[in-house]
């Protein structure tokens, strides 16, 4: 029996739902093995009393400090902190508000390996923790932690001895492990760890009812992501500009979403764009079965999960040369990799609309990934840190 502790800062909750779904799924699969027995703990950076009122904290403090959470024990310890503030000290004090939690719950349950699930700054603090209890530890780098993060000169310098530190390392692409190497990171540590995807959910069905579901007639573009300036929706909104009669849908949340909203309006697309904020995972597959394309023009990624959901749903990608993007774009059925500009999506979806690709051909793309996978070589890599 492998006995896992998973850190993560990115794990949903009943105040954000949608909130690292992924890391979701890769847990709740490792967890389900009759070999794995597994907790997580998912801490919350709240401010202080009386600003932890505010709507922003709000929710979040009122979630339960432990809780059953889809079969699997989760605890939701709280440290202190403000948003943008003092960034370089977040592992320190995550490491020293998650302390006495884990100490106590080894004492119920003897976790032999802490696999921390983002670089940033569950890593540095997955370190603190691991070297005062003595376990072997893990970090997985998912893009932004590296590519962002690990430009920020207040944490480089973390975030590259943590790396150094860890017993094992994964990136969800070679591109990703690339840069952790750049880092100074130790490329024999560093295993390629892809992400999965949920074929009875997410496959190619009849685009012309996917629409009539939605009431939209002719071209479709879909874009899914936080709305945040790296995820590029003013770019697609511009691109959309030169492409008339065909419809933006945008799924997400965030900063950007007044501005994006404006920039409709201004540039006299509000009738061709549609808003829909934060879905629920449920709800993507009928959405990208629906688009003739999938726009996500990123600064940089690991693997956007919303590349595999598409082309898995027979969806053809428009992005940037980015992160792991080679790793789901690998033929030219499956989409188009281009640079980061209004003029170089638009010709891109052009290109698609005036020759579609075959949905079955651009699903062949997602073949490679599946969680069956992914929980196997989770499961391997962890064991082996613990043997």
């Amino acid at each position: 029996m492998l006995r896992v502790l998973t850190l993560s800062t990115l794990f949903p909750s009943a105040a954000q739902p949608t909130f690292g779904l992924f890391v979701e799924r890769q847990t709740l699969g490792l967890a389900a093995r009759p070999d794995v027995a597994l907790q997580v703990v998912n801490p919350l950076r709240l401010a202080a009393w009386p600003l932890v009122l505010h709507p922003r904290y709000r929710d979040r403090a009122r979630l339960p400090e432990r809780e059953t959470w889809k079969g699997v024990t989760v605890h939701r310890p709280r440290f202190p902190g403000l948003p943008n503030v003092g960034a370089a000290g977040m592992p320190r004090a995550m490491a020293g508000a998650l302390l006495p939690l884990l100490k106590e719950i080894r004492k119920s349950f003897p976790f032999e390996v802490i696999d921390a699930e983002f670089f940033w700054p569950d890593g540095p603090a997955a370190m603190r923790l691991a070297a005062a209890l003595g376990v072997p530890f893990s970090i997985k780098a998912r893009g932004a932690d590296i590519d962002y993060w690990g430009n920020k000169p207040a944490v480089k310098s973390q975030i590259a001895a943590a790396g150094k530190a860890a017993d094992g390392l994964l990136a969800v692409s070679a591109e990703l492990k690339a840069h952790m190497i750049d880092l100074g990171m130790p490329a024999d540590k560093i295993r390629i760890h892809h992400t999965g995807i949920d074929r009875e959910r997410f496959h190619s069905r009849d685009r012309a009812a996917a629409k009539a579901r939605l009431g939209v007639e002719g071209p479709l573009l879909v874009s899914i992501g936080h709305l945040i300036e790296r995820k590029g929706q003013r770019i697609a909104l511009d691109a959309l500009a030169a492409l008339p009669g065909v419809t933006l849908i945008l799924v997400g949340e965030g900063e950007d979403r007044a501005m994006l909203e404006r920039t409709a309006r201004k540039r006299g697309l509000a009738d061709r764009v549609r808003f829909l904020g934060a879905r629920p995972h449920d709800d993507l597959p009928g959405l990208l079965r629906a688009a003739d394309a999938m726009v996500l023009a990123s600064a940089s990624e690991g693997i956007a999960n919303a590349w595999v959901e598409a082309v898995a749903c027979g969806t053809p990608v428009v992005t940037c040369d980015v992160g792991g993007a080679r790793d789901v774009i690998d033929r030219p059925a499956a989409g188009r990799l281009v640079a980061r500009t209004p003029e170089a999506i638009a010709a891109a979806v052009r290109d698609i609309l005036a020759d579609p690709p075959a949905p079955a051909g651009v699903a062949k793309a997602a073949d490679k990934f599946s969680w069956e996978k992914n929980g196997a070589e989770l499961f391997d890599h962890l064991s082996g840190l613990v043997r």
